[in-house]
């Protein structure tokens, strides 16, 4: 057993995210046959990834404030403090804060085996594609 030291926190690159927003790693393989990654990530109002995938899935479980998750059919999940959300291989999906409101989620991954296809950043949001679910 080992205490892993903290890596310092990191502004997410403006290539990946619209806005603020930081990374703290929290969880990295610590030997060769590990693949699980873990980060706390925290959004300013407003802020939001860009189109993205992950080659083995993602889980996001909101820790603070309301998120704003996306897919390509127009899909979008509002989620809240204590609610988890999973995103299947593949699937290309945005997550970020509303306008109005802070969010922080833990973001939890497997590495794939070429750790560089691990995530495939894609184009920024089109006007629009940044929104509220739709109410009924």
């Amino acid at each position: 057993m080992k205490v892993v030291p903290k890596s310092p926190t990191s502004q997410g690159p403006a290539s990946n995210f619209t806005g603020d927003v930081w990374v703290d790693s929290i969880a990295a393989p610590q030997d060769g046959d590990q693949r699980m990654t873990v980060s706390r990530v925290r959004f300013a109002p407003g802020a939001h990834t860009a189109w993205h995938s992950h080659a083995l899935g993602q889980t996001l479980h909101i820790t603070e404030g309301v998120a704003l998750i996306g897919t390509r059919d127009g899909t979008t999940i509002e989620a809240h403090p204590g609610d988890t959300i999973y995103t299947p291989p593949g699937e290309e999906h945005w997550h970020g804060a509303t306008p109005d409101d802070f969010m922080e989620h833990l973001a939890m991954l497997d590495n794939a085996d070429d750790r560089a296809t691990t995530t495939t950043w894609l184009e920024h949001l089109a006007p629009g594609e940044y929104r509220r679910p739709d109410t009924p």
